[in-house]
């Protein structure tokens, strides 16, 4: 019975997105505590602290974009257009154009590139986002890009990954800049 509620709620977020949910579909079918776990990491994946949206979603793109998994970058988009980012704005996100972000995206963004590559630079952008956002914005950050590395690694692993060529954003088609 849990299994029947559990698919009719990923085949719910399926219709919703336009998502491919066939990986979720085959942890909860194989095994029941696996996909539980699963779950319990999707709501550290939705936390978001204090951070505005634009914040936040630049990070979760650009973790995202990094992992080259291309429906999971289209839900990233698809989820900030939801919460109402500006499509500028995400598609500049999309395309790491800084100058066409405002300063705090693009540090945002910044960080985010210099985290994913190990890069000590980032030690001088991190003080400047706990000057403006504090120990709570760095840690939705810290959240929104290991989290959304871990399902592009997920579905490839099982097989079900996608390499990211293209992102539509309000009907635009865009090629994700990847660093």
């Amino acid at each position: 019975m849990i299994r029947y509620l559990l698919n009719k709620m990923i085949l719910s977020f399926n219709k919703k997105y336009n998502y491919d949910v066939q990986y979720q579909q085959d942890i909860l079918q194989t095994d029941l505590g696996a996909f539980l776990k699963f779950m319990g990491f999707q709501t550290m994946s939705t936390h978001s602290g204090a951070l505005p949206a634009a914040a936040l979603y630049a990070a979760r793109i650009r973790a995202i974009i990094s992992e080259d998994c291309g429906p999971c970058t289209q839900l990233a988009v698809n989820l900030a257009l939801e919460a109402k980012l500006d499509p500028g704005i995400v598609q500049a996100i999309i395309q790491c154009e800084l100058a066409e972000l405002p300063e705090e995206i693009a540090l945002v963004v910044r960080f985010t590139e210099l985290v994913l590559t190990h890069n000590p630079e980032a030690d001088a952008l991190r003080e400047e986002i706990l000057a403006l956002w504090g120990q709570r914005g760095l840690i939705a950050i810290a959240f929104a890009i290991s989290s959304y590395r871990v399902y592009p690694a997920l579905k490839y692993t099982l097989g079900y990954g996608k390499t990211c060529t293209q992102v539509v954003v309000n009907h635009q088609v865009l090629a994700p800049k990847s660093h």
